[in-house]
């Protein structure tokens, strides 16, 4: 296979939002939203606000070099400086995935000090596979995609297996408590209970990492968690002599982004360490989305506004409780394993019927 460089200006049209979309516009109607970051592949939610709508099928680019293909049409934040390329060629979803995994290395070009635009990168080249008249190879491009998918849903098949999380039947009592969420959700009274719970009252004084310079990491095992959303968090596998936090625990980043942590770490200055260790698995990570969704979606937390230990001591977050008015710790265990048992057996549907539909196209390549 012949490669050759094609210059992004050539390859796509560029086009902005014409209204800057805040959260307040946010309400779960109409059309996708897209912002900067990488939480939720840039999904901010959804809007039925007046604004221009950009058609499925083309890819944005965000301040911090992060590309998305779009399948679906959506509206743009402008206030996050993301912007639209248009293809000049009618490209599908296979197409589309293939030239972006060609663009990711934007991302280590730009940040917040130098934010990606258009007109820094209409002039970059991308290496694409051509045909023997030298013009893109788009055949190629959605054999290999398809071909790669196939792959890697056969990987994940035999990870379910192997770790035994092929069991998806919900237990009794799993679905008692996933029909009450369901039933507290759609506003019925009396069905679960919650109350505020302060975090330092529950798990104590959350505490702080502390900064290590780049040039002064030393390669070794132990994940190093930074602020940010690629790679949740970890920038680097360190062997410094760093404090080292327990797994079972939850960080919070100077945005207010909360993660589950399964596995020891480090962390630096820009991390809050809530100690979460003696609380169930399942029931941590419950309070984890609860953290996440009081400190990251209320948009108070951000880079002139960042969220530190004192924060985390401060913040008060809905939980379920018991007849006592005390967290609710079983429950929230039995709900998260219930629910993943759910997604596990959404997964492993469309696993199973996207490798059937894709035996056809792999017997061709």
């Amino acid at each position: 296979m012949q490669w050759a460089e094609f210059r992004i200006g050539d390859l796509f049209d560029n086009e902005n939002g014409d209204f800057d979309i805040q959260n307040k516009h946010i309400n779960g109607k109409g059309d996708y939203v897209i912002t900067a970051g990488l939480t939720n592949n840039g999904v901010l939610g959804k809007t039925d606000i007046k604004a221009k709508l950009f058609n499925k099928n083309t890819i944005t680019v965000d301040m911090f070099g992060d590309v998305f293909f779009r399948q679906h049409k959506y509206k743009l934040v402008t206030h996050a400086r993301v912007f639209s390329l248009i293809p000049k060629i009618e490209i599908n979803n296979k197409i589309g995935n293939f030239v972006v995994s060609r663009m990711k290395y934007f991302s280590s070009l730009f940040g917040y000090e130098n934010m990606c635009s258009y007109k820094k990168i209409k002039d970059f080249v991308l290496t694409l596979p051509i045909t023997a008249s030298g013009t893109p190879n788009y055949t190629f491009m959605e054999r290999f995609i398809t071909l790669l998918e196939a792959y890697r849903l056969r990987e994940v098949e035999e990870y379910l297996q192997t770790t035994n999380l092929t069991d998806t039947e919900l237990t009794k009592q799993e679905k008692n408590v996933l029909d009450l969420f369901v039933e507290n959700e759609h506003g019925a009274t009396n069905v679960l209970n919650w109350k505020e719970f302060n975090l330092e009252k529950l798990f104590g004084k959350a505490t702080r990492g502390k900064r290590l310079k780049s040039d002064d990491r030393i390669k070794g095992d132990l994940p190093f968690v930074t602020a940010g959303e690629k790679d949740t968090g970890i920038s680097a596998f360190i062997s410094n002599d760093v404090h080292i936090f327990n797994e079972n625990t939850i960080t919070i980043d100077m945005f207010g982004s909360a993660k589950y942590r399964n596995y020891k770490y480090g962390a630096d200055d820009h991390i809050a360490v809530v100690h979460t260790e003696n609380i169930p698995k399942y029931a941590t990570i419950f309070i984890t989305t609860s953290v996440h969704k009081t400190s990251y979606f209320s948009g108070q937390f951000h880079y002139g506004r960042n969220f530190y230990p004192k924060d985390a001591d401060e913040l008060n977050i809905l939980l379920p409780t018991t007849s006592t008015n005390q967290p609710d710790f079983e429950t929230m265990q039995t709900l998260i394993k219930g629910l993943q048992k759910l997604v596990i057996k959404d997964m492993v549907t469309y696993i199973s019927k996207k490798i059937e539909s894709t035996k056809t196209i792999i017997e061709r390549i």
